[in-house]
């Protein structure tokens, strides 16, 4: 190396960057071409949820352009000068998701306005007659003054809804008395202002108006119609899971909590039936400023029973969601003793899914149908599920004991008879499949695979029987079964049949719900003037 001799030169040809970065840019660009499609998938799924979203967003772009064109063209713009920006404020502000939320701002907007022009013109012309000295004192401390009693006002209870209108009065009022000190004429200048806030919000109710309205009425009929779909789905969801778990996939309840069920269609439902309450007062705050429209054609619409009707209604979607926690809790009825009481939970379960969601197309056709043949149902179904749990309580202790009346009980041992006898047929079928295999594997005589059966059932009754869940190696260490233990396990086995009964009292308290849903419904209707119907 060096150019010494003996030295051998090894040459290495420089490595190539051209394919490195071709293929990177190929790599990024692909990259790139798939985040581009999932935002353009998302967008397009988040317009399809609510197509009025993109109707609103044209016509606030519609209602700004028409309100720059004062200012584009020449003509407007000497009139008004550059007060004209205010339009273009009031706009943005003041341009709404709903023609009630628009009018409401509206209000707002201009009786804030006028009284902030109001009492600057006086202020200012009080400042005035005090000399230069003065002036600026005085303009200084109405600031200050009409900053504190705003800020408090608007947090007056009685006063919240109005709470835009003070914060119009304190900007306006500033801008308005400071800029009308500096150009040495604040009439002029209020009035221009005051003009200008007059043709934005004139234009923003007219676009909004008359060009695809969406009404704060029908979104709110619309929702609460579906919460109680909602939770009528969420109901069946729930026992329909409740009877056909076996167990087996039941999560620990300490690995998961009710926040880990975001999949679940019934926590999800009940989920936005839960959170619709302040959606539901929005949106009823917001049609109350709504002039007659579609099918609600008479004045002073009673919009606040839709929220009344709603809290009801969320009180049955806290029962189910109580379903739900028993539902996923890891202390489970044994499954042969959930199928003994399954008609009956089932035909309950039925009978109040139909009649929430009788009540919900009675409010979405704006009739009023009777519900007494419903009622009746579904207070004979609860009986009938109370009359069978208060008969089978003796299966609810640890130690069984069957009562003494055989009248009573008769139909009880023969359905729970029926129910064991099937449970010990699926239990013979697999240990004689299981026997079946072992001699087929092993190739053994048949008493050592019996045995090693028999070890198994007995290892796995005692996971089923040990609370909090153990491995059979530790409880062994721990010495097996004791007489102190025995007790204590007894206790625990009737606690996880005792969760049975916690499912059917909430069942039954659903139903007791049903009630007062039913009276809500019917006070709707009769202040809506809904269409009376025969059932």
């Amino acid at each position: 190396m060096n150019g010494k001799k003996g030295s051998i030169e090894i040459n290495i040809p420089p490595i190539s960057t051209a394919k490195l970065s071709e293929n990177a840019k190929k790599k990024s660009e692909k990259k790139v071409s798939i985040s581009c499609k999932s935002c353009i998938l998302k967008v397009w799924e988040f317009c399809k949820e609510d197509s009025n979203r993109v109707i609103f967003s044209l016509k606030v772009g519609l209602a700004v352009l028409l309100v720059s064109l004062l200012i584009l063209c020449q003509t407007p713009y000497r009139v008004f000068g550059t007060n004209i920006i205010w339009s273009i404020l009031t706009v943005a502000i003041m341009f709404e998701y709903t023609v009630g939320a628009t009018f409401n701002r509206g209000f707002n907007r201009a009786l804030g306005s006028l009284l902030a022009g109001v009492i600057a013109v006086s202020i200012a012309q009080l400042a005035l007659s005090t000399g230069r000295i003065a002036e600026p004192i005085i303009i200084g401390f109405s600031i200050f003054f009409v900053g504190a009693v705003t800020s408090f006002m608007k947090m007056w209870p009685s006063l919240v809804p109005y709470e835009y209108g003070f914060r119009v009065i304190l900007f306006t009022y500033c801008l308005i008395i400071v800029s009308g000190y500096r150009m040495g004429n604040p009439i002029r200048t209020a009035m221009d202002r005051l003009y200008s806030i007059a043709i934005g919000a004139i234009v923003a109710v007219v676009v909004n108006l008359l060009i695809f309205p969406i009404w704060a009425g029908e979104q709110l009929h619309k929702e609460l119609v579906s919460n109680f779909s909602s939770v009528a789905d969420a109901l069946e969801e729930c026992v329909k899971k409740y009877l056909e778990d076996d167990g087996l996939e039941n999560p620990e309840f300490t690995k998961t909590v009710m926040d880990d069920f975001p999949d679940d269609p019934a926590y999800r439902k009940c989920r936005s039936t839960l959170n619709s309450s302040a959606k539901l007062e929005s949106l009823a705050n917001s049609a109350k400023w709504e002039p007659p429209h579609g099918r609600f054609q008479h004045f002073f619409y009673p919009w606040t029973e839709y929220v009344k009707v709603g809290a009801v209604l969320r009180y049955c979607a806290y029962e189910v969601m109580a379903l739900h926690g028993v539902l996923h809790s890891e202390i489970q009825a044994p499954y042969n003793l959930r199928i003994t009481f399954q008609k009956e939970i089932q035909d309950a379960t039925n009978q109040a899914a139909e009649l929430v969601r009788s009540l919900g197309k009675d409010i979405c056709n704006m009739k009023r149908t009777l519900k007494t043949c419903l009622l009746k149902r579904v207070h004979s179904s609860t009986e009938r599920l109370q009359s069978a749990i208060d008969m089978h309580s003796y299966l609810l202790t640890s130690t069984h004991d069957q009562p003494d009346n055989n009248n009573n009980s008769s139909k009880s041992q023969s359905r729970l008879s029926h129910a064991l006898s099937s449970t010990f047929s699926n239990l013979s079928s697999h240990m004689a499949e299981y026997d079946k295999n072992l001699l087929e594997e092993n190739h053994e005589p048949p008493s050592q695979p019996l045995e090693s059966y028999h070890e198994m059932m007995r290892k796995q009754s005692r996971r089923l029987h040990s609370w909090p869940s153990r491995e059979v190696d530790a409880f062994e260490e721990e010495g097996g079964f004791s007489s102190d233990s025995i007790p204590r396990m007894r206790a625990l086995e009737s606690t996880a049949t005792l969760s049975l009964a916690t499912f059917t009292s909430l069942l039954i308290e659903f139903v007791a719900r049903l009630d007062h849903l039913v009276e809500a419904v019917d006070v709707l209707s009769k202040m809506a003037k809904f269409k009376q119907e025969a059932l």
